[in-house]
């Protein structure tokens, strides 16, 4: 079965939109005998007379794009982010067979690269095939009965503005623009009945989160996806740097950016290739994870409560608990789960807000007799010793429970809970990259010498139910 959309998308019910119209041929990137690229090619006396008698043709007599835009937003409170052009051949697929296998592939430096060289394309023309052999090898496979469809991450695009955006909206609009122009392109000279899909933001849809895979499961009523069957063809498979052979002797092979690819299909439950196995049955490189997930099985919720005293006891009749750790590494479930039932108060500054605010709610418990639990990251020592000295102040022991969650697994942790509601109590937005490295900019292993009673290094392990385990054991970031 596809794996449930965590939060409820819906999918948007405006008329499709048509993409921009072409004002010249965008050339497909097909084999040729030329080896310029498509936007160098020279022109020849035909091709002057073809486009003078393209420009003269009324546009009902012009080939037809028949590619259809729409866009899809993840739920019903937000702007549209995922992009979708639907390719129709002039001979109707028959809808009657049921294709339940899938071929998935990433677009670009998997099935197409740009004819220019450029690591980025400068273009709505800017581009070839991968290979010359990936438009035979999709349509062996939709004969074979696969569904055909593309899942791309298109960070660079964005689809709609919100009031506080200020960058350049003319040139954004314009990436748009091409990106459908090329896609059409690409999806004419295919001529299979596909979709892309285009993921423009940070959120469900993009890889390796499966809200693309849902959705192409739903245009096409897959109910039961042949997931021994599928698979994801991508470029980000997290392989290492490594040599290999070349058309000139031996050659320095350059690490992948990121493993999204190969988590998206360990996410979606199906079989995982790179371009050169797919395409050019090359064996596998070698390939690292940031974090793997079978390193963390699920822990004793059931157990969580009795076994709270082994992790965490309460040794003074009143104390000062300052939690050390960057974002997402698990401080705020470990308050909850075991210092409140012994009575805690939480001081968080993402719910009070400032530090000031901290430090006064701070006094007013620990006037009244309260011992309280200091729930932010508290990086470095300067930021520890303004704890520190409340503590001498009201001559009560300060402890330090320390989180030792690799930042990997933070950034994993923050967009699980960010991206599922029922795993968000606190309703808090993800954190961007920068909140990661900023605490560990700054950080600096705390040490009782600092004026702690004691410190508790604390490794992550995951507490909770079997039905939460199976949401957070997918790769979110």
């Amino acid at each position: 079965m596809a794996p449930a959309n965590p939060q409820g998308k819906r999918k948007a019910a405006a008329a499709p939109i048509s993409p921009p119209p072409t004002k010249r041929k965008i050339q497909s990137g097909t084999t040729s005998e030329s080896n310029f690229p498509p936007s160098r090619t020279p022109l020849t006396d035909l091709d002057l007379e073809n486009a003078v008698a393209n420009f003269f043709t009324p546009a009902s007599q012009k080939p037809k794009d028949r590619t259809t835009w729409s866009e899809r937003s993840p739920n019903d409170d937000t702007p549209a982010t995922l992009l979708v052009g639907r390719y129709e051949p002039e001979v109707k697929e028959d809808r009657t067979v049921k294709r339940t296998k899938v071929a998935a592939f990433d677009l670009d430096s998997t099935l197409i690269a740009t004819a220019s060289g450029k690591k980025h394309s400068g273009g709505a023309s800017d581009w070839k095939w991968w290979d010359n052999g990936v438009p035979g090898r999709l349509r062996e496979l939709y004969q074979d009965g696969y569904r055909v469809v593309i899942l791309s991450n298109q960070g660079g695009l964005k689809l709609h503005f919100d009031a506080n955006y200020k960058g350049p909206k003319a040139s954004v609009q314009k990436r748009v623009g091409e990106f459908k122009q090329k896609c059409s392109a690409v999806l004419s000279s295919l001529d299979l009945p596909t979709t892309v899909y285009a993921a423009t933001s940070q959120d469900i849809y993009r890889k390796p989160r499966t809200g693309m895979w849902t959705e192409l499961c739903d245009d096409y009523d897959i109910e039961d996806v042949d997931l021994e069957n599928s698979i994801f063809i991508g470029d980000a498979g997290g392989r290492t740097a490594s040599l290999g052979k070349g058309a000139d002797g031996v050659v320095p092979m350059a690490k992948d950016f990121s493993c999204s690819d190969r988590n998206f299909a360990h996410n979606a439950g199906i079989k995982y290739q790179t371009p050169e196995e797919f395409f050019l049955g090359e064996k596998p490189r070698s390939f690292i994870r940031e974090f793997d997930l079978a390193h963390y099985p699920r822990g004793d919720a059931e157990n969580a409560a009795t076994d709270g005293p082994r992790v965490f006891e309460k040794t003074n009749d009143q104390d000062i608990v300052l939690f050390c750790g960057p974002p997402g590494a698990g401080k705020s479930s470990f308050y909850w789960k075991y210092l409140k039932p012994l009575g805690y108060a939480r001081i968080n500054q993402d719910t009070l807000k400032t530090r000031d605010r901290c430090l006064q709610t701070a006094k007013e418990h620990l006037g009244e007799g309260d011992s309280i639990a200091i729930d932010n990251t508290n990086a470095d020592p300067s930021t520890r010793s303004l704890w520190i000295e409340e503590a001498k102040k009201f001559g009560i022991p300060i402890r330090c429970v320390w989180f030792s969650t690799p930042l990997p697994l933070c950034e994993h942790n923050d967009a699980v809970r960010a991206l599922n509601a029922s795993m968000n109590p606190e309703s808090r937005q993800s954190l961007p990259k920068m909140a990661f490295n900023g605490f560990a900019s700054r950080f600096k292993p705390p040490q009782q010498k600092e004026g702690f009673q004691d410190v508790t290094e604390v490794p992550f392990q995951f507490l909770g139910s079997k039905e939460e385990y199976e949401i957070w054991g997918r790769y979110w970031a």
